[in-house]
């Protein structure tokens, strides 16, 4: 007999595996054979894959690991330009990383160079700590829209 639970074959009223009672019925299904269909061990499903086979989340973040050009990359990827989500991240990539590019270059044009030697290393940093973020978060599967890029990449997408 199979156990109902787990699918372990067994004799006796208790499964040693699992502990599930064994059915109180006519006692028809007999050692050697096969669970019914409903018994069997049900697979845990990987986590579902973009056409490419890579997951989701995945290629979401691998739109921020080189900026604005893994955000291009995945725009012309085939499988990925067509998954909304993938989009979302590759648009707020390019357009994070054009920002970022565009600020640096201000900063160092206005500031005098003793105020940008002190902080340049800070603005780095924060650039630094909010790029990991979003590669954890993004990973994770989570959403993180960004505030004036976030909805100018969900336009997009």
């Amino acid at each position: 007999m199979y156990c109902s639970n787990c699918g372990s074959q067994f004799e006796g009223k208790f499964c040693p595996d699992c502990g599930t009672a064994a059915p109180a019925g006519d006692g028809s299904q007999q050692a050697g054979e096969a669970p019914p269909a409903s018994q069997e061990p049900q697979a845990q499903q990987p986590p579902p894959a973009a056409a490419g086979g890579m997951t989701d989340n995945v290629a979401a973040t691998l739109c921020y690991v080189l900026g604005f050009v893994t955000g291009i990359v995945f725009l012309i990827l085939e499988p990925y330009n067509r998954n909304k989500e993938v989009r979302f991240h590759a648009f707020q990539s390019i357009i994070l990383s054009v920002v970022w590019i565009v600020f640096s270059i201000a900063l160092n044009i206005i500031l005098p160079w003793q105020v940008s030697l002190m902080l340049g290393p800070l603005i780095s940093l924060a650039g630094f700590i909010l790029w990991v973020f979003l590669l954890i978060k993004t990973y994770q599967g989570s959403k993180v829209v960004l505030p004036v890029i976030g909805p100018m990449a969900e336009k997009q997408a």
